[in-house]
């Protein structure tokens, strides 16, 4: 008797059931026990599969797609390498507006897996004709047989985090989690995660990071969209400048701002702490919850559990370039950070 052959029918039967690793080194002087949910372990190495596949196979089911049809978003990379992967498997075209404000790195990713890319400036109103979201808008216009996933304002961004990565965190901390601490840029990720983690325990605190420059945290504690608050800043996929439909701000306990540097500097320290290589955004709730700690949030019986959205290698021109960083003036006589140099045998 043959023995059976296991395998994937395909890549996309790989996303989700990512791990909860036990943060050690980087919390040990933190107060409670820390958790992070690594969704660079999804084959499109950031949580955007999720949603990415979600709304693709909604969209079939409604027979808005058919082989041959193209899918366009708006993205600052993630998503839009996560559609693109969808794509090729599901035989879609694919196009992308992408912030300026994302790395080299994730453009030249898209480009690789067959999207054709609109680069479009970051820091215009999102009303803008120029900007990425209005620019996918008159493209999905022109574009006979297209979808446009428009995941700031689709549902059904919550709805693929509400049905994954909620009850995996569920099942992975037997229901012990006490609070959930997620970076803010669509929503989608803290918004469905949060609201199956409260259906199981209205008592989970659920804690939002957003980003100086960003209009989140007031418009949360205030209702209101206060333009005065925005200005640039560098963190890709985190903070916005307008209020995403895909977010549930009732779902969401408080948030917590962190800025640029400090976000920069943590997503290192937990590269060299914890061997595990993160995006800039796993920097930027790191930080938060070092912030939240000094303010006494947590107790020796928290259990905190974080999500680390991506992962490092789409920053290497960014967070992990010393040049970059010392262009950004990160780097200087109070951050110096212990760097091996590179030694070339002769």
């Amino acid at each position: 008797m043959k023995n059976e052959i296991r395998a994937y029918n395909n890549i996309l039967e790989l996303v989700g059931n990512t791990p909860l690793v036990k943060l050690n080194r980087i919390a040990e002087n933190l107060t409670g026990n820390f958790y992070a949910k690594v969704e660079a372990f999804n084959p499109g190495h950031s949580s955007k599969d999720r949603i990415a596949i979600h709304i693709i196979e909604q969209a079939e089911r409604a027979g808005l797609l058919s082989e041959g049809s193209t899918v366009i978003e708006t993205t600052s990379g993630n998503t839009g390498f996560s559609i693109a992967m969808a794509s090729i498997i599901k035989g879609y075209d694919c196009i992308l507006a992408v912030s300026s404000k994302s790395s080299p790195d994730k453009i030249d990713m898209l480009r690789s897996m067959g999207a054709k890319v609109y680069v479009c400036p970051a820091h215009v109103s999102a009303d803008d004709p120029r900007s990425y979201y209005e620019v996918a808008k008159r493209l999905h216009k022109e574009t006979k047989g297209s979808i446009y996933i428009n995941q700031y304002f689709n549902k059904l961004n919550m709805e693929a985090h509400y049905k994954s990565t909620g009850p995996e965190i569920w099942e992975q901390t037997g229901g012990q989690i006490t609070h959930l601490i997620a970076c803010s840029g669509t929503g989608g990720t803290i918004s469905g995660t949060a609201r199956f983690l409260k259906e199981q325990n209205p008592n989970i605190k659920v804690i939002g990071v957003d980003a100086f420059g960003s209009v989140l945290k007031k418009y949360h504690e205030t209702g209101k969209l206060d333009a005065n608050e925005i200005y640039p800043y560098r963190i890709e996929g985190l903070g916005k400048n307008l209020i995403p439909g895909a977010t549930d701000f009732s779902a969401i306990d408080e948030f917590i701002k962190v800025t640029d540097a400090e976000s920069a500097h943590t997503a290192r320290e937990i590269s060299k702490t914890e061997g595990i290589f993160v995006g800039y955004t796993s920097g930027a709730v790191m930080q938060a919850i070092k912030q939240l700690d000094e303010l006494n949030t947590f107790n020796k019986d928290s259990n905190v559990v974080c999500i680390f959205p991506d992962h490092g290698s789409r920053y290497m021109s960014k967070i992990y370039s010393d040049q970059w960083m010392e262009d950004q003036g990160f780097l200087n006589n109070n951050t110096v950070e212990e760097t091996q140099e590179i030694q070339y045998i002769k």
